[in-house]
């Protein structure tokens, strides 16, 4: 999907508005992106597993709906709406979805 805006335009949008589900299936919308942020909106479907790796940038995670587990370092970390979740640089994490889960990534420089 395409990026809903950049940094140089001022932008405001219903989050839930854009969540979707599909079937055992990862979507995601870069909602915002810039020379040092991105924001992109995951939607996990039920029973949908991310598989571990690890990713260059600080990221952290704000659960809008559903449940599931990320395991970050080896810890398990239950998902449930309102779990904030900061990532450093390089963690090794992977994440399954036991019901239909939607959260707000936010990764840095």
């Amino acid at each position: 999907m395409a990026t809903l805006t950049t940094a140089d335009l001022c932008f405001d949008c219903q989050v839930s508005d854009l969540i979707e589900y599909r079937d055992r299936a990862v979507l995601s919308q870069v909602i915002l992106k810039d020379a040092v942020s991105q924001y992109t909106l995951f939607c996990l479907g039920k029973d949908t597993d991310i598989e571990e790796h690890t990713a260059t940038r600080n990221a952290a995670i704000t659960v809008l709906e559903g449940e599931g587990t990320l395991t970050l370092n080896g810890k398990a970390i239950a998902l449930k709406p309102g779990v904030f979740v900061f990532m450093p640089a390089n963690a090794p994490h992977a994440l399954q979805a036991s019901e239909n889960l939607s959260f707000l990534l936010t990764m840095t420089a």
